[in-house]
């Protein structure tokens, strides 16, 4: 798998609806001090740097991530840590844009 591809950047990418209709849990990487500033009702808050140590308790919910954060930069950094760990994940960008399209 390739670095663009693990980072949600290539290949035919799945969108957001079709991880919703597998179940999928919204992980927002931001800071708690971030995320209560505001984010999408129902997420997870993972931030970033905590993110590797949650691995084993992701892959217990046996579903798919959409990892967002404020720009989608982070996100991406997330989606490569869910994926390398052998998590189906995507980068969902900034959440405020992912929530628009919910």
């Amino acid at each position: 798998m390739g670095l663009l591809s693990m980072l949600g950047l290539s290949g035919k990418p799945e969108s957001i609806s079709e991880f919703i209709e597998k179940g999928a849990v919204i992980v927002d990487v931001r800071t708690p001090g971030e995320y209560q500033g505001g984010h999408i009702k129902g997420s997870k808050n993972i931030p970033l740097n905590v993110l590797s140590d949650k691995i084993s308790e992701i892959k217990k919910w046996n579903k798919p991530v959409i990892a967002c954060c404020a720009s989608g930069m982070r996100s991406a950094q997330g989606t490569f840590i869910l994926k390398s760990n052998g998590i189906e994940a995507m980068n969902g960008g900034g959440w405020s844009s992912l929530q628009s399209k919910l």
